[in-house]
Order: structure tokens, then sequence, then C-alpha cells
């Protein structure tokens, strides 16, 4: 477990490691960059790159943690990635059901993979279910099939957003969150397009958090991800679904 600099988390929990690319927003994936300096640096886990590894030896990690934490789940990974076998992903829900002190976030570019494992059966509330749209093509039809999943959070990595996406349908979705790309060769994201998804969010009352706006700001200059910030027309957006205590 890692205390995570991701705005809208607390730890990171990586049971599993490794990914494949699977659309636009996977271009320039920071998780594949920091898994190739963890490999170089002999890093435990990391011993072939960016390949998919399970990592049973870190279940038990939430279990073992008594404050209650925001967990970001397979922040280096995706837990619904073909390679991952259905048994690793009964042991990773398992620990998940049982350290239910804990919120888990579960984001995924595979919701159809999510949506036919979990079937007909209620996520618990403390484990929040999400996916990524980065454009039209690829990240919109994502929407619909995390809407088939029974859990009370169902939530939108809008990041890298690398186009307008127009109209979305929020209905069953709690929480977005926007972000720019950052890193080399990163892609800039236009104000107007974030602000269209606020938009409809602020319409629709889902919770809206812009995470940032990457390596370009708001008037399109390259500058460092810190110079940039995370202000959206002057101000924080730290939008969050309400937790329970």
């Amino acid at each position: 477990m890692t205390k995570s600099r991701i705005e809208w988390t607390e730890h990171t929990w990586n049971p599993v490691v490794g990914c494949t690319k699977v659309s636009a927003g996977c271009k320039h994936c920071y998780a594949e960059v920091m898994a190739r300096r963890l490999q170089a640096m002999g890093a435990p886990g990391y011993e072939h790159g960016f390949k998919v590894q399970l990592r049973p030896e870190k279940l038990a990690d939430p279990l073992n943690r008594k404050k209650p934490t925001v967990y970001f789940v397979n922040s280096m990974s995706d837990l619904f990635h073909p390679q991952v076998p259905d048994w690793f992903i009964d042991e990773v829900f398992a620990t998940m059901r049982a350290a239910k002190w804990h919120i888990f976030q579960v984001l995924t570019k595979r919701p159809e993979r999510l949506a036919a494992y979990i079937g007909r059966k209620k996520v618990p509330d403390h484990i929040w279910l999400g996916t990524s749209v980065e454009n039209k093509r690829h990240g919109v039809p994502r929407i619909d099939e995390l809407r088939k999943v029974r859990a009370k959070i169902r939530f939108l990595s809008v990041e890298p957003l690398l186009e307008d996406i127009g109209r979305i349908n929020l209905k069953g979705i709690t929480w977005v969150i926007v972000g720019g790309e950052s890193g080399f060769g990163a892609r800039p994201m236009k104000p107007e397009w974030a602000r269209n998804v606020r938009a409809q969010c602020l319409a629709a009352g889902v919770a809206f958090f812009f995470k940032q706006w990457g390596a370009h700001g708001p008037d399109g200059l390259h500058r460092s991800k810190k110079a940039n910030g995370r202000m959206l027309d002057g101000r924080l957006w730290n939008g969050m679904p309400a937790i329970a205590a």
C-alpha cells in the first residue's frame, strides 16, 4: 500500500500490476512509465516491467490497516484485464468486502467484463465502481456498460479528456472526475471540453471533481503540471460522493 498523490484518493493498493493498451487514453500511460522506472530500481513486483502480474502477497494489506482509508485499487493495472483470472478477482473482492471500514475505488477501461463479472449481484456500498471516458469513440460507450452494475457509487474518470465528448447520459452516475494529460507527449485539453462536462454534472446533481490541467494550461501552453494547477474558471472543484460515517 502506498500513500497517493492522486487528488481524489488517499492510498493505492495494487494486488495486480501491469496492463495493455486498449484505447486512445492509454497512449501515454503514466502507470507504464512508472512501472519501467520501478523495474530499473529493482522494486518488488515489477521484475517484468508492465507485464500483467498477480501479487497474492498484497491481498491482505487493507485488512491489516485499521484506520479507515480511501483506496484506489490497482492504480498500476486494471482489475478486469483479460489476463486477470476470475478466481483472483474473487480474492480481491473478498478482501474489499471484509475490509468494510475502508472505501475502495475500482476503475476500469473494461466495464463490459466488470458488468459480466458482477452479474445480478449487489456491490457493497463501500466499493465504488468506475470507468474511464477519454473520448466519444472509446470512452462514452463504457458509461452504459457501467450502468449495468448494481452499485451505490458509480463514477467516471474523464481523464485524459481528449475531445469534446458532447452530451452524456449521467443517469445512475454519482461522481465525475475530469483532467488533462500530463507527462511526455501529453495532448492538450481545451477549457470548453471540461466546462461541458461540468455543466452536465451540475445540471444532473452529480459531484464534479476537476483533477488537473496536466501538461498544458487553459491557454494551451506547455508548462509543468504544478504550474498549470487545478483551477477551473477561478476555483477548485473538489466534489466527492457523500461518505457515510
